[in-house]
């Protein structure tokens, strides 16, 4: 599925829900963290799946920011524009992978690859459509072991429903993969791949708040690879999905 039709979608569905559930008035406080369990395949293309605590991170004090939010741990700075756009740069965790987490991996003999960091650049545009917000984020990292690449991402999110405490939304991201990066993590040998499209996802996103200032969220994510990450050897399946659930304390 191309960005293009994540973005689509996630639109068309914002137009499904009732409008008037979209005009209630933002938290009192927008900074978020707290705890999550996780659920993940153990790289993306495995049939092994894992359980992880991961945070819950939403932080911006208009300058500077740091979020999980976002597909990524990623903090930085940035700044408005006017009109709902804001560009920025950010500072990535780039996780790694364990040949442990996977009998395929062992099987191969494939070296672990450790966590990583990016640099990079961003810009987003908070917008809506009809009374649903939309935001609308462009993002490129490059890994600071040149070696290992650069990614880019587009992603779109939008609410579609609130009623009280409770909110829902869905999101839809493509992220594309240069040569070095796809070599990185689907080369094998005989097999290099080019770079491309390296996934589509999407998936609904929610919370409840449970106080003034905790709230409970999940999300679930579904994924598949695209492109020559898809014909890799080291994918023995197409598909995955990441579910996460957590509490965070609102401030």
């Amino acid at each position: 599925m191309s960005s293009v039709r994540l973005a689509a979608a996630a639109c068309l569905a914002a137009l499904a829900f009732p409008a008037a559930a979209q005009t209630a008035a933002p938290p009192e406080y927008s900074n978020l963290l707290g705890p999550a369990v996780r659920s993940h395949p153990a790289y993306d293309g495995s049939k092994s799946q894992d359980v992880d605590v991961i945070p819950i991170l939403d932080y911006d004090s208009s300058l500077l920011f740091a979020r999980t939010v976002q597909g990524v741990l990623e903090g930085g700075a940035h700044a408005a524009l006017g009109s709902g756009f804001t560009i920025g740069a950010q500072l990535a965790y780039e996780e790694g992978r364990k040949a442990s987490e996977s009998s395929l991996l062992r099987e191969r003999n494939v070296a672990d690859l450790g966590v990583g960091a990016s640099y990079g650049m961003h810009a987003e545009w908070e917008t809506k459509l009809g009374r649903a917000p939309v935001l609308l984020l462009a993002r490129v990292r490059q890994q600071v072991r040149s070696e290992r690449g650069a990614e880019a991402d587009l992603r779109a999110t939008v609410g579609v429903y609130r009623n009280g405490p409770f909110q829902a939304g869905i999101f839809g991201q493509a992220t594309w993969a240069d040569h070095k990066s796809m070599r990185t993590y689907y080369g094998q040998p005989g097999f290099d791949p080019s770079g491309g499209l390296l996934f589509a996802s999407a998936g609904p996103l929610g919370s409840y708040d449970i106080g003034r200032h905790w709230t409970v969220m999940g999300s679930i994510e579904g994924r598949r690879l695209q492109g020559d990450a898809a014909r890799s050897p080291l994918a023995e399946k197409k598909s995955s999905y990441y579910a996460v659930a957590g509490v965070a304390y609102r401030f």
